[in-house]
């Protein structure tokens, strides 16, 4: 009797060990899963353009373009912002307006400091057509750091 009692708990021990080790390789099994599928993320890149140099603007669009054509379009978004001297190259008359309107049109965000529109006493309907305006470009940079943009200026 003794030893059909000791067999009994031995397998009893037994079965609740497997089912343990089941349940604990079920669980990593699902935590393996869960980390193997990170959330995409966006690459995200603000650019900045202060100079009225059309060499630097063409630095500027090509960069975003090479980082458009290397991590895909719709993996990135990117934000260029021109303030001071660098708000010329959106107006109308702009030697690089091609270039900015076919960059909008690939998805890149371009924008305008409206501090420096007033300062230099321009309007908007002096500026190329489908960019955007932010009260200030500087602030607009530091907060898109903030948010984990990465910042470059050609």
């Amino acid at each position: 009797m003794n030893a059909t009692r000791t067999d009994f708990r031995a397998a009893i021990a037994g079965a609740l060990l497997l089912g343990c080790g089941a349940v604990f390789a079920l669980s990593a099994g699902n935590s393996q899963a869960q980390t193997a599928q990170p959330a995409a993320t966006k690459n995200k890149l603000i650019v900045q353009v202060s100079d009225a140099d059309p060499k630097k603007w063409a630095l500027a669009l090509n960069n975003v373009k090479n980082v458009q054509q290397d991590l895909g379009k719709d993996q990135v978004e990117i934000e260029l912002v021109a303030y001071g001297p660098g708000l010329a190259m959106l107006k109308m008359d702009s030697e690089v307006g091609v270039r900015v309107s076919e960059a909008i049109g690939s998805g890149v965000k371009v924008v305008a400091c409206e501090n420096t529109m007033t300062n230099q006493k321009i309007g908007k309907d002096d500026m190329l057509p489908k960019i955007g305006y932010v009260k200030a470009g500087v602030v607009e940079i530091m907060q898109r750091q903030q948010q984990g943009y990465a910042y470059i200026r050609p």
